[in-house]
């Protein structure tokens, strides 16, 4: 008998890794600690849980996370499957009710006959296998890591938004529209993605006097933070200047209030949680404010003057590895290289990022063990620029990063119109990842259709 496979952490990136391996006949161990050991995030025991944002952005391949989920798609995805099945509303985003999604994947990978769910916090890294215990693995499991890395792993802080209920917001005030009307979905009818709450001039100086003193949430001892750009908390993008905000995610172009068909000083926009519309999550506004705070500054938006709190915003602790300094390219130990690592403590930031990884080391462990080489797709694709990234990056100023065609090499002749530059971007990626794909002998594994997941 082969031996079991064991990968530990049943996020994102371990639930794409488990059904990889599986599929491709190796028996798996998944590891997952929830409910034996909670973290401060979660809130169920299920295997691919969301605890951030419910989308996984854009499908446009011209847009950089669009583009990695097309190239994804060729190599086959449980996630993105589990998401189309699970998909609401959301404009070009694929945005997905999370306790539909999350369902899906927990069951696809107990149903599968390859893989044994254990629970249980893991303290030491398997050999052979994947660790993708992501942002919130535990002090144990991070200590074993350092130890065998011989070098810290870095850390930064994660901050969430809030999410409302729909029954709670003035639909007198906040109006149904996306920016230049261009976020509409089949099932959202003529309907705009988004959910918009407009603020006057006096509106906005009042709300962002108030967000600029509010009181935060302790820091845990860590009196400076080093928070992923990405994940800005509101409250810190709003003391970077007065208009930072407008001209971040309040900003009202592209928006016209239908009271006085004139464009607001600011919008504040809500996109939509659940496949029902019940919940709404407030775009941009991640924060670590006390929970006391938010409903009172938050409530000082016009159309939120009564809103009701479904999840407050929260901040965690989200470690990552320096992987240019301690791993091999495939994203290994270096002195052994069927250990391999995935998702977001690799230093990929982002759902459909780490699920990528979860992909790219289920293939290569599977090659590994067959007694081939590792293998990473060329970097004008998508995920190999990203590979390139966490290999080639300075170890010293290392931080986490995000897909966006910076990291994908240019083209011979660059159109000076950007969205055709991004089409051939978009169009080469994904002729070469099946070029890739084919002549490293990849072949992408089934998955559940999206109507019988």
């Amino acid at each position: 008998m082969p031996p079991e496979l064991h990968i530990v952490g049943g996020g994102l990136a371990g639930s794409e890794a488990a059904w990889q391996l599986a599929q491709r006949g190796h028996r798996v161990v998944l590891h997952e600690m929830r409910p034996v050991r909670p973290t401060p995030a979660h809130r169920t025991d299920r295997l691919g849980e969301l605890v951030c944002s419910n989308t996984f952005k854009s499908t446009e391949p011209s847009n950089a996370h669009g583009l990695l989920k097309a190239e994804m798609r060729l190599l086959g995805s449980l996630i993105l499957s589990a998401a189309d099945r699970a998909r609401v509303p959301g404009g070009s985003a694929l945005t997905v009710d999370r306790e539909l999604f999350s369902a899906a994947v927990h069951e696809a990978l107990h149903a599968h006959p390859n893989v044994r769910v254990a629970r249980g916090e893991a303290t030491a890294l398997p050999e052979p296998g994947i660790v993708a215990t992501g942002p919130l693995t535990s002090d144990a499991l991070a200590e074993a890591i350092r130890a065998r890395l011989g070098v810290e792993s870095l850390a930064f802080y994660d901050a969430i938004a809030p999410v409302l209920a729909v029954d709670s917001i003035d639909h007198d005030v906040a109006f149904r529209a996306s920016r230049w009307g261009r976020e509409t979905m089949e099932g959202a009818g003529e309907e705009g993605a988004y959910l918009n709450c407009p603020m006057t001039r006096a509106e906005y100086e009042a709300f962002m006097a108030a967000l600029t003193t509010a009181d935060q949430a302790s820091a845990h001892g860590f009196d400076e933070v080093p928070y992923f750009e990405g994940c800005m908390p509101v409250e810190e993008m709003a003391r970077r200047g007065h208009d930072t905000l407008r001209f971040g995610p309040l900003k009202p172009v592209g928006l016209r209030d239908p009271r006085t068909g004139q464009r607001p000083w600011a919008v504040v926009q809500l996109r939509m949680e659940d496949r029902a519309g019940r919940m709404w999550n407030m775009v941009g506004f991640q924060t670590r404010l006390r929970y006391p705070e938010q409903q009172r500054v938050f409530r000082m938006i016009p159309a939120l003057a009564n809103a009701e709190f479904l999840r407050f915003g929260s901040i965690h602790r989200n470690s990552y590895l320096n992987s240019p300094g301690a791993l091999l390219p495939h994203l290994a130990l270096k002195d052994a290289p069927t250990t391999l690592f995935a998702g977001q403590l690799t230093g990929v930031e982002g759902y459909t990022e780490s699920t990528a990884t979860g992909i790219l080391a289920a293939v290569n462990l599977a090659r590994l063990l067959d007694g081939d080489d590792p293998v990473l797709p060329p970097p004008t694709t998508m995920l190999g620029a990203l590979y390139r990234y966490l290999r080639e990056a300075d170890p010293r100023h290392f931080q986490p990063m995000n897909a966006n065609f910076g990291l994908v090499d240019d083209l011979e002749a660059t159109p000076r119109d950007k969205q055709e530059k991004r089409a051939r971007l978009a169009e080469r990626a994904l002729a070469d990842l099946v070029t890739w794909r084919d002549a490293a002998g990849i072949a992408p594994v089934a998955v559940p259709e999206p109507a019988a997941v």
